[in-house]
């Protein structure tokens, strides 16, 4: 195995379970400890990894309602928009992108109560920043 596929293999191990131990992913990848603790080392100074983020279970934190929002920006407010969204707890993942809509957020709430009034708030603030 060469040390190329080597780390896409590690990547894709951690993407799976970002808690694995060196060890497991040792046996895992038929590697030595060592070889995986520094491609790891190596991973993160080259900022291709940047962190362990937990996976969670938002339906049991009660987020029961997820909101998918396309939204278009007027002129060159986009960075400040989005930045916006990103601040907000309740976003989950924020995206630019091209097509019809210039930003696409999904958000978790925990009823439609507290979605609608979110959506308000960012309304509100992005309507000043630009929001079509």
């Amino acid at each position: 195995m060469t040390y190329e596929n080597l780390d896409r293999k590690l990547v894709n191990a951690l993407l799976g379970d970002g808690r694995a131990s060196l060890r497991s992913l040792g046996e895992d990848l038929d590697v030595s400890v060592t070889t995986v603790s520094n491609h790891l080392s190596d991973l993160e100074e080259d900022g291709i990894i940047e962190g362990y983020t937990p996976k969670v279970d938002y339906d049991k934190l009660g987020y029961d309602v997820t909101a998918v929002l396309q939204l278009k920006v007027e002129g060159n407010a986009l960075p400040e928009v989005t930045d916006s969204l990103r601040d907000h707890d309740q976003m989950i993942s924020v995206y630019e992108v091209t097509g019809d809509y210039d930003i696409i957020a999904i958000g978790k709430f925990t009823d439609t109560d507290g979605m609608n009034e979110h959506i308000k708030e960012c309304r509100l603030y992005t309507s000043l920043s630009g929001l079509a």
